[in-house]
């Protein structure tokens, strides 16, 4: 992959996410702009309500964070979670093994009943 082309790669995802945060301050403004009760206003007016109502709280864990609020949970808590983290983990790479197995087993019998051409 030639250098212009890794760049125009990471120029089109900061693009992408430029865009996104533009269209998302967009929706939290429009969203504060119409209240709670704009959100009964159709699938725009909802998202752009709970994308307010999402950023009000951001604003709240951001000052709780930097107050030094933010309760750190316990080693125990936190091997409890890391645990059920692994579990998940291996729990989704079952699955992702029985879906490959079935996909390559569906192409096997594609392959197997193509037509010979020659």
């Amino acid at each position: 992959m030639a250098t212009d082309d890794v760049m125009r790669f990471f120029a089109l995802w900061m693009l992408t996410h430029e865009t996104a945060d533009e269209g998302l301050k967009a929706a939290v403004a429009r969203g504060e702009d119409s209240g709670p009760a704009g959100m009964e206003g159709g699938p725009d007016a909802f998202v752009d309500g709970l994308a307010a109502m999402v950023a009000a709280e951001k604003d709240k864990l951001k000052a709780e964070l930097a107050a030094g609020s933010v309760e750190r949970p316990s080693a125990d808590e936190q091997k409890l979670a890391l645990e059920e983290l692994r579990f998940e983990v291996a729990e989704m790479r079952g699955r992702m093994d029985a879906l490959t197995g079935a996909v390559e087993t569906v192409l096997a019998k594609l392959d197997a009943s193509a037509p010979v051409k020659g």
